[in-house]
């Protein structure tokens, strides 16, 4: 593993790493905060999956959570949202291919050599980070915005017991009934719909819930409700009566602007889960 940079940050260090992913079949890249705490043993951790175009980088940059993370002592994941680098298929749009893994495992040629996503965020980082930073391997959250929302939820519900809780910052909620779902999903996994529903929150909502809290924040103005469809997960939360909160933010639309206003919400929400006992 290659470090790219460490800075120091609220008392802790927000550091970039390289390394050769067996997952992707490629070198791969992420940001990790860790508070000053780790200096006496493992700390809690939140996962932080960023959406369409994204890199590691963004949420790093722009999200603001250092600061509620090393007031919390919690550390941060920042992972890429897709392979990268020669070789790696792509696409002329930016809803697809590089910057737009949709953290599926691709079965579909060009992708499936290397958009391996879900078992790269799953699986594959989470042994390399617990193997190599002060991080708890048993207090674990997850967080996301947009596709990274989507991410998020679909692998809290599905990796019972690995999470304390979930959180979303305007997910993809009904990407099986959604331009932003359907092209991905198809060209990712085929024409067979049945093999998308493991990845639509809202179906997951509806048939398997969460065993943690949940909290989701949805901008009024976000120029992308259509393709986010948020109603079907609200409804679908509801009518398993969910243990969790869906906020609708007036007035807030679908940027960082709107991720970093209500990010220490979210993280005080996940550090009241990592740290009960």
């Amino acid at each position: 593993m290659q470090t790219v940079s460490e800075n120091k940050c609220f008392g802790g260090v927000q550091g970039v790493y390289r390394h050769a992913s067996e997952a992707c079949g490629c070198d791969m890249t992420f940001g990790l905060f860790l508070p000053k705490e780790t200096a006496d043993g493992p700390v809690p951790v939140l996962w932080y999956l960023s959406g369409l175009t994204c890199t590691h980088e963004n949420a790093m940059v722009k999200a603001g959570a250092q600061e509620w993370a090393a007031e919390a002592g919690i550390a941060l994941v920042f992972p890429d949202t897709s392979p990268r680098g020669e070789g790696v298929a792509n696409d002329e749009a930016y809803d697809l291919g590089q910057g737009a893994g949709f953290y599926v495992n691709a079965t579909e040629a060009p992708w499936a050599p290397h958009f391996r996503m879900w078992d790269y965020v799953a699986e594959e980082l989470p042994t390399i980070i617990t193997a190599n930073f002060a991080v708890a391997e048993d207090r674990q959250a997850i967080t996301g915005h947009s596709m990274g929302g989507h991410g998020a939820l679909t692998m809290a519900m599905r990796l019972p017991g690995r999470f304390r809780s979930v959180s979303a910052f305007a997910p993809i909620s009904n990407p099986t009934q959604s331009d932003w779902g359907r092209k991905q999903l198809g060209a990712y996994l085929g024409s067979d719909e049945s093999r998308w529903a493991p990845h639509d929150s809202t179906l997951l909502m509806q048939r398997l819930g969460f065993d943690g809290p949940v909290l989701i924040d949805q901008g009024s103005k976000d120029q992308f409700l259509d393709l986010l469809k948020p109603e079907a997960l609200a409804h679908a939360m509801m009518e398993r009566r969910q243990n969790g909160q869906f906020r609708m933010q007036a007035g807030y639309d679908h940027s960082y602007f709107f991720v970093s206003t209500f990010m220490r919400d979210h993280i005080a929400f996940h550090a009241e889960a990592l740290f009960q006992d």
